[in-house]
C-alpha cells in the first residue's frame, strides 16, 4: 500500500459536469461522517493492513474545503491517529477557491498537509457560471497568495477544456492567466460529458453546445506548447510539472501500485483485490456501525487485467512503461504477451518502442484512448 485516499462528499455546490459521489453540504450528518472515517480506518488496522508505508494521503471528494475550520481539524486529528504524517512524501486536499480561508489553510498547514489541489477549471466568469462553479476569475489568484503566505509552496490547479461555447481565445486567457502564477503543478482535462450530469441531461436535449473534437485537438495542443513554453513538462497526458514535483499520489495510479480507498464511494486496490466502498452515507455509515467495512464490491484482479491495468494506466504517462518492471511484476515479456499490438502500433507511428521502455509518440498523445483500448482482451 503506497497511497490512501480519503473521500469528503460534500459540496455546497454541485458543478454541472460533476458525477463524483457527492451531496449537497446542508442537513448533511457531517461530524458523524468524520468519525466514521476513523472507523473504517480502526477496523482496517484490526484487519491486519498497515498504514507504516505510506507515501501519500489525498482528501478528495466532493469538496474537502466545504467542511469548517473545527471539522478540517477534526479530520486531520484521525488520520493522525493511524499515519505518521512526518513520514509521507505527498499529504494533499483538493479545495474550491471560494472555500479556502486563511483560518482553514492554516488548519491544514498545521495538520501537516504539504501540497493544495485548487479547482480553479476557468478564469472566465461567463464560463464559471455556466459550469456552475460558485467562485469568482479572481477568487484563485488571492487565494494562492495567501496560500504562500501561509507557507505554501506545492500549490496545483485544476483547469478544463472544451467547455460549452468556450472559444479558443478564452482558453488561451485562461492559460496566460494560470501561468502567470507561476505554479510547480498544473492538470488540465478535456470536459467528458458523464451520466447523472447536468450537463448530459443538456447534451440528451440537444442544448450542450460544446466545441467539437477538432476544437478540442486544437486546445489540447495549444495547451502543450504553452506549457512547455513556461519549463511545465509534460509527464502524463492531462498533467504538467516543474521536474520533480509531479503529483506522486496520481503518479501511485499510474504506475498501478495499491492505496487504500476510504469513504464513502471510494474505491481502493489492495493485496491483488479492486474495491469501491458503499456510496450512500446512510448505507455507508451504518456499515460501519455495525463494525463490518463498509464495501459495496470487490473484484479479484487476475494477471490478465493486472497486465492490461499495467499497460492502459501506465501509458498515460509520458515515460511510458518499464519492459524491465512489466517482467519484474508478471514474469513474461510485453513481447511475448502484447507483441502483435506493440507492433501493429508502432508502425502506425502511435507508440515509441526501445528496449527498455514502451511509450506514446506525439501522435498517440492525441489518440490515447485509442491505443489504451489494443490492450484490452
Amino acid at each position: 500500500m503506497r497511497g490512501m485516499y480519503i473521500h469528503i462528499p460534500f459540496c455546497h455546490q454541485i458543478c454541472h459536469y460533476c458525477d463524483f459521489n457527492k451531496v449537497f453540504f446542508q442537513n448533511q450528518p457531517v461530524d458523524a461522517y468524520i468519525e466514521s472515517i476513523g472507523t473504517e480506518l480502526s477496523i482496517m488496522v484490526d484487519e491486519g493492513h498497515s498504514f507504516n508505508e505510506l507515501e501519500t494521503v489525498f482528501i478528495g471528494g466532493g469538496t474537502p474545503t466545504s467542511l469548517s475550520e473545527k471539522q478540517l481539524e477534526r479530520l486531520l486529528e484521525i488520520v493522525h491517529q493511524f499515519v505518521d504524517v512526518r513520514s509521507l512524501k505527498e499529504f494533499s486536499t483538493e479545495a474550491n477557491p471560494d472555500e479556502l480561508t486563511a483560518g482553514k489553510l492554516a488548519v491544514l498547514k498545521n495538520g501537516g498537509v504539504n501540497r493544495l489541489s485548487i479547482g480553479v477549471q476557468s478564469f472566465d466568469e461567463q464560463l464559471l457560471k455556466r459550469i456552475g462553479r460558485t467562485h469568482g476569475a479572481n477568487d484563485p489568484i488571492k487565494v494562492i497568495q495567501d496560500a504562500r503566505r501561509i507557507g505554501f509552496e506545492n500549490i496545483s490547479i485544476d483547469l478544463i477544456y472544451g467547455l460549452p461555447d468556450q472559444t479558443m481565445q478564452q482558453w488561451k486567457e485562461t492559460l496566460d492567466l494560470g501561468l502567470g502564477l507561476d505554479l510547480p503543478h498544473y492538470s488540465a482535462y478535456s470536459l467528458i460529458v458523464e451520466p447523472k450530469t447536468v450537463f448530459y441531461n443538456l447534451m440528451n436535449k440537444g442544448k450542450l453546445p460544446l466545441p467539437g473534437e477538432d476544437a478540442e485537438a486544437e486546445m489540447f495542443e495549444v495547451l502543450m506548447e504553452r506549457m512547455h513554453k513556461e519549463g511545465k513538462r509534460q509527464y502524463e497526458i492531462s498533467n504538467f510539472s516543474v521536474p520533480g514535483l509531479e503529483s506522486v499520489h496520481n503518479l501511485i495510479y499510474w504506475e498501478n501500485d495499491e492505496y487504500a480507498g476510504i469513504g464513502a464511494g471510494a474505491h481502493g486496490y489492495l493485496n491483488g483485490w479492486r474495491y469501491a466502498n458503499l456510496g450512500p452515507l446512510k448505507k455507508y455509515m451504518g456499515s460501519l456501525e455495525s463494525q463490518a467495512r463498509p464495501i459495496m464490491e470487490q473484484h479479484e484482479v487476475t494477471q490478465t487485467e493486472a497486465m492490461e491495468e499495467e499497460l492502459f494506466l501506465g501509458l498515460r504517462k509520458l515515460s511510458g512503461v518499464s519492459t524491465h518492471t512489466f517482467h519484474e511484476k508478471f514474469g513474461k515479456t510485453l513481447e511475448d504477451v502484447y507483441g502483435k499490438v506493440l507492433n501493429d502500433l508502432n508502425q502506425k507511428g502511435l507508440i515509441e518502442l526501445t528496449p527498455t521502455r514502451i511509450k506514446l509518440t506525439r501522435k498517440g498523445i492525441f489518440r490515447g484512448n485509442e491505443v489504451f483500448q489494443q490492450f484490452l482482451m
